[in-house]
């Protein structure tokens, strides 16, 4: 028996793509990744404004329950600690619960790394502060102050 090689003809070759196809492809694939990043880019600066809102308003009940327990919000002076320890200095509060006010053992940060800001007013109201992303004061959109009393 004897093998017999089949003539090769178009039909017999194996398709593959060629490489304007693949370019095509891959065009495509680029741009709808571009669209999908630009589309989705800005919910992590968007995310860290609603952290620092909703830090905001957790310190806003602590100094609260503080006021409950005191008459008086912290000093300026006395600042957001007297929410974990007791704080000293005049005026002492009276009535410092045997718990710190806040969970946990330390003032949280803002989500980009700053302190908040705490200020007592003249008329016995409160004040806390967020710089934004650019922890610098004044700006606009993801930088913007996020001050309590937008809250």
């Amino acid at each position: 028996m004897k093998l017999m090689k089949k003539p090769l003809n178009k039909q017999n070759k194996t398709r593959g793509f060629t490489l304007l196809e693949m370019l095509v492809v891959v065009l495509i694939i680029g741009l709808l990744v571009t669209i999908v990043v630009i589309n989705i880019a800005h919910y992590p600066a968007e995310s860290r404004v609603t952290a620092a809102k909703s830090q905001i308003r957790e310190l806003g009940s602590a100094l609260d329950l503080y006021l409950i327990d005191n008459s008086a919000y912290p000093t300026t002076e006395q600042g957001l600690d007297a929410l974990i320890n007791e704080p000293t200095g005049f005026p002492a509060p009276p009535a410092w619960g045997p718990k710190p006010y806040l969970k946990g053992k330390k003032i949280p940060k803002d989500p980009w790394g700053n302190d908040y800001e705490y200020t007592l007013e003249r008329d016995g109201t409160y004040k806390i502060m967020c710089w934004g992303s650019d922890g610098k004061q004044g700006g606009d959109e993801y930088a913007a102050d996020i001050d309590s009393d937008d809250l």
